[in-house]
């Protein structure tokens, strides 16, 4: 899959290819997908600075745009936070609104489903692998699938839906150590591996596991 960058010769096209994925998934949706949906794309479309990947508006501003009120806008925007779809770059202090970014990868990932309601052309254009660093660097000892229960057998089944060959790689041999309420610890096969997840990959594991319980806001990384 291409991460799309709205830069360069074609960054008009790549602008609406995101903006399609997100129509394409909101419509297939319920109302509240669809609503929610289309209030960030609001905010996209009037607000966003794709070049830098900055949102900055206040709520104010953001609920006269939306015609809704302040509480509505923060209780929409926890929704986008937890769904991994924004991001803080830089927190609001002395009266400065929050700067925001987008995770156009977690967007793709999570409207890919939907892409062949747009067309086979779509599907083919953005679905392309990309050459990212990440795939780049490969487990030594690439360990078997190791048996799951509960909440991580639940978050694995997310992780390998979404990118087979990234689960073979580097989720796979993950096993569950410790599980807290608020805390789930995995321990790796090796130092390596668990530095590498730890570094590159947290981020995709989060999402994956409060996805599944949304108590968990804590993931610890072992190795041997």
């Amino acid at each position: 899959m291409q991460v799309i960058r709205a830069v360069g010769r074609e960054a008009a096209a790549k602008k609406y290819d995101l903006l399609s994925a997100m129509m394409a998934h909101g419509l297939a949706g319920d109302k509240h997908r669809q609503r929610l949906v289309l209030r960030l794309m609001a905010l996209i479309t009037t607000r966003y600075n794709w070049q830098r990947d900055e949102l900055t508006i206040g709520q104010r501003e953001i609920a006269r745009l939306w015609c809704v009120d302040e509480r509505t806008v923060k209780r929409e925007m926890a929704k986008l936070r937890a769904l991994g779809w924004i991001e803080i770059k830089q927190q609001g202090a002395r009266g400065r609104v929050s700067v925001l970014g987008l995770n156009l990868e977690r967007i793709l990932l999570d409207t890919k489903a939907e892409w062949p309601n747009i067309g086979p052309d779509f599907v083919e254009r953005v679905g392309g692998r990309r050459a990212e660093p990440a795939s780049n660097v490969v487990p030594l000892h690439r360990p078997e699938p190791m048996p799951a229960e509960g909440l991580w057998a639940e978050a694995r089944a997310r992780l390998a839906e979404e990118d087979p060959a990234l689960f073979d790689a580097w989720f796979a041999g993950l096993i569950e150590a410790e599980r807290s309420e608020s805390c789930l610890t995995l321990f790796a096969p090796s130092r390596f591996h668990a530095n590498y997840v730890q570094t590159h990959l947290i981020e995709r594991l989060r999402i994956a596991v409060q996805r599944c319980d949304g108590r968990v806001g804590k993931l610890r990384i072992l190795g041997p």
